[in-house]
């Protein structure tokens, strides 16, 4: 069975950083690419990063403009993880976190579906 576990979110004030982390668990991701999204309470879901397999295209990398400069996308292949590190963190960054694999090399968000998800785990920003 596949999971997704995400981690490292929680309560911080405007300008601080977090790391969230998400686990795979049930088969190996390394072929696939990851996601990350998140969830605002009465809006939609928001696509925030993407990484592609490694080595892909040279490695490919993309973000919404919302936190381009803000986050940063990474892996672990060894450890079936994928990262996210928030810099900057703004009110408006609160939200319910998700990460996501699609079985494909690439899934930029657009045009792609993403097959598995986390959970999420809660980011606050106060300001």
């Amino acid at each position: 069975q596949v999971q997704l576990d995400e981690s490292g979110g929680g309560l911080v004030q405007a300008g601080a950083s977090l790391r969230l982390s998400c686990a795979g668990s049930g088969r190996t991701f390394s072929s696939y690419s990851m996601g990350w999204f998140r969830q605002a309470p009465g809006k939609e879901r928001e696509f925030l990063a993407a990484i592609s397999r490694n080595g892909w295209n040279g490695g490919r990398i993309r973000y919404a403009d919302s936190v381009k400069g803000r986050f940063t996308i990474s892996r672990e292949d060894v450890k079936n993880t994928v990262y996210l590190q928030m810099n900057s963190l703004k009110p408006e960054d609160t939200a319910v976190y998700y990460c996501a694999v699609a079985e494909t090399p690439w899934c930029s968000g657009d045009g792609c579906s993403y097959d598995y998800w986390g959970q999420g785990t809660q980011v606050t920003v106060s300001s």
